[in-house]
């Protein structure tokens, strides 16, 4: 399966080193909204297609989310997934293409990682179609040998995973229309899926890679034995109540000084490069924001 298709590049803008509040986060989304003609070259046949379904749509209660009449809450909420999708497509494809482990897990372990690739990429479109913005980072930082030892990618991805669960889970709550709160629902369950694929991986790695892994570290720092590997009786909210939260998680991964704070490594940064996915399955398609 080919993992990108169709790349148009996004110039990465000045990250910089002075530091990233939660307050400037969205006040650079804000700024990096300018960037809107910019919308087509990126988002390529996907946004057609995503236009398409939308097109399918009925007027009347399940109107398209539009980026003009967008509340300044919501937007901040989609502009954070925006960013933690860019994030999750460069993690994925850098896990694909280089990490040296990749290649000796079985083919329907590769074939979960390849199809996340995808999927991530579909939910950077489709948000990114509604803010009519593009994500305001795309360069990331990520843990020592994040891609070079199994099992800090693993436990990076789980922790990943965890992170974008609880703040779909925030979108849920806090998103003010049916629309909104229906997608980011829907997002969330396939973050969960990917969460759970990535712990069944765990005990596949091969022993030239440190494995089998039989515990995988997550968001709140405690080693999980991965079986079973859907763990979960209900997705965990982290206990957040404001996509603020969401976004204090994400700092280390997108700016400089934050990812120095937090012991990664500085010294290699890894660019989003945002492709034309193919999602595994159209009956799992967008289709619309009813879903059908």
């Amino acid at each position: 399966m080919k993992t990108t298709q169709d790349i148009e590049p996004v110039t990465p803008g000045d990250e910089g080193s002075s530091g990233v509040s939660r307050r400037s986060f969205f006040k650079r989304a804000a700024i990096v909204g300018v960037a809107a003609g910019a919308t087509a070259a990126v988002a390529g046949g996907g946004f057609v297609s995503l236009a398409s379904a939308l097109d399918r749509e009925s007027a009347s209660s399940e109107e398209t989310p539009k980026s003009k009449g967008l509340k300044n809450s919501d937007r901040n909420i989609l502009i954070a997934a925006e960013i933690a999708e860019a994030l999750a497509v460069t993690t994925y494809s850098n896990i694909i293409n280089t990490s040296p482990f990749f290649a000796r897990i079985p083919s329907d372990d590769q074939g979960y990682l390849e199809g996340a690739l995808q999927e991530e990429m579909s939910h950077y479109l489709l948000e990114q179609s509604v803010t009519d913005q593009l994500t305001p980072f795309t360069t990331f930082y990520y843990p020592v040998n994040m891609f070079a030892d199994a099992q800090t990618t693993l436990n990076t991805l789980v922790t990943l995973e965890d992170a974008f669960i609880a703040a779909y889970l925030v979108g849920v709550r806090d998103f003010t229309t049916v629309q909104l709160r229906l997608t980011a629902a829907r997002i969330m369950g396939i973050e969960s899926d990917h969460r759970t694929l990535a712990r069944v991986i765990g005990p596949d790695v091969a022993p030239q890679d440190g494995g089998p892994i039989t515990t995988i570290t997550g968001l709140q720092g405690i080693a999980e034995n991965v079986a079973p590997p859907n763990n979960n009786g209900y997705e965990r909210t982290q206990c957040w109540t404001n996509i603020d939260q969401a976004v204090n998680a994400l700092l280390p991964f997108v700016d400089l000084a934050a990812a120095k704070a937090a012991g990664f490594d500085t010294s290699v940064s890894y660019s989003f490069e945002p492709f034309n996915p193919t999602l595994p399955n159209p009956l799992g398609d967008f289709i619309s924001y009813k879903g059908c």
